[in-house]
């Protein structure tokens, strides 16, 4: 086991154990309180869930634009810029969310979160991409996964009881630990962007986002991650009101299955990664939505702490097969002078489903029947594995190759 361990650290540079680090600390602070959000913005403001969704639309409205706007920031200003921003924002973000109580300085801070969280993930994804040679990255991806995955078993589970007794403890704590991560960056991470001509940029017809929406293998990709998205989204938003209000199981009881997630993501994913990145991108995608899928059935079936726990135990496994992938595939086919702007839209890809989801499901909560929620996820985790699987059987994604050339010549290829 240590020479297994010895052995992967030396597969990797300084510099990605520096971000591994950081992201752990990252990911430890802000699952202080971002799984409890829904319920402390309901309590706190007395809103009704269809406001609360209103609240997470308006941060992933204006993400949607700001992606288009980081993914340029980060090919020509660097990584390192991206990512100061976004964690400066986090600190202040948390701050707020601590010391304010109207409904419009929640909807600003929300919509502050939006414009510049996505600046850090875009960056320090790129930056991974540019570290790593590419047939390390799936696995460099993997254990960036678990270690976020490691805090996030630590932060739920802390939250929750931070949360019965006091969420200014917990936004704290939260804001000290961004803290900590931005002056990680500030002073031990260099710059890792790539020197590239910039009139090979000039020399794409329609110009760079011209050529990304040429990419059509990249754009069906992301169409059905949409719905991929949107069919895992609910156990993250709307399982812990689900649970409380329907079932009495408290924030505890949430912080304690988000932790068992996160664990089996800390355990498996590395294992996972090695197997599946042996298999053509889009069946693994497929396999991933269709137990995303079977996961929400679960929870349309639950009615206590033990079946909900089974429920997100199959949510995870989909989401140990599916989620390295996706972000691997983004990397690969991206140029190298593209790679923020092809995480960028990525990246809009997300926000067009937590835009969308939140309003949609907490329609169905407070309009519908609560239960409705899982039976939508369900229906869009299987239309999810059908497209994936057909985008496999065409061999639209599988065939891509590895260094992304001209959208058009793929494709008469």
């Amino acid at each position: 086991m240590i020479s297994r361990i010895k052995t992967t650290i030396a597969e990797y540079p300084l510099q990605f154990w520096i971000i591994f680090c950081g992201r752990f600390i990252g990911s430890t602070g802000g699952s202080l309180v971002w799984p409890f959000m829904t319920i402390y913005l309901r309590q706190r403001l007395n809103i009704p869930l269809t406001t609360v969704g209103f609240l997470f639309a308006i941060s992933s409205g204006v993400g949607l634009f700001s992606q288009a706007v980081w993914g340029p920031v980060v090919d020509r200003f660097g990584r390192k810029v991206a990512m100061v921003a976004g964690l400066l924002n986090e600190v202040v973000v948390m701050i707020g969310l601590a010391l304010l109580g109207s409904l419009e300085a929640y909807a600003v801070l929300i919509a502050l979160s939006g414009l510049i969280e996505p600046a850090s993930r875009i960056g320090s994804d790129a930056m991974i991409a540019d570290l790593i040679e590419p047939d390390k990255r799936a696995g460099a991806y993997a254990l960036m996964r678990m270690i976020a995955n490691l805090g996030v078993a630590i932060g739920p589970a802390v939250g929750g009881f931070l949360a019965a007794t006091s969420y200014l403890l917990s936004f704290s704590a939260a804001a000290a630990t961004a803290s900590v991560v931005l002056l990680l960056t500030i002073f031990l991470v260099r710059e890792t962007k790539p020197d590239v001509p910039e009139a090979e940029e000039a020399q794409r017809p329609g110009g760079a986002y011209g050529y990304i929406f040429r990419d059509f293998y990249f754009l069906a990709f992301c169409g059905a991650s949409i719905l991929l998205w949107m069919a895992y989204q609910p156990f993250m938003q709307i399982l812990p009101v689900y649970m409380k209000e329907g079932f009495g199981i408290l924030e505890s009881g949430f912080g304690l299955i988000m932790t068992v997630n996160a664990l089996m993501v800390v355990l498996f994913q590395f294992a996972v990664t090695k197997v599946t990145e042996n298999y053509p991108d889009t069946y693994i995608m497929a396999a991933g939505a269709f137990f995303t899928g079977l996961g929400a059935a679960a929870a349309a079936l639950s009615n206590n702490f033990w079946l909900f726990l089974g429920a997100m135990i199959i949510l995870t496994i989909g989401e140990l097969i599916w989620a390295p992938t996706s972000i691997t595939f983004v990397a690969r086919v991206a140029p190298i002078d593209m790679r923020g702007r092809y995480m960028g839209v990525y990246g809009i890809v997300g926000g067009i489903s937590w835009g969308v989801g939140p309003i949609l499901y907490g329609h169905l909560y407070d309009n519908v029947a609560p239960v409705s929620v899982w039976h939508l996820a369900l229906g869009l985790g299987m239309a999810c594995t059908l497209a994936f699987g057909l985008m496999g059987r065409m061999g639209a994604l599988s065939a891509r190759p590895s260094t992304a050339g001209d959208p058009q010549d793929d494709m008469a290829e």
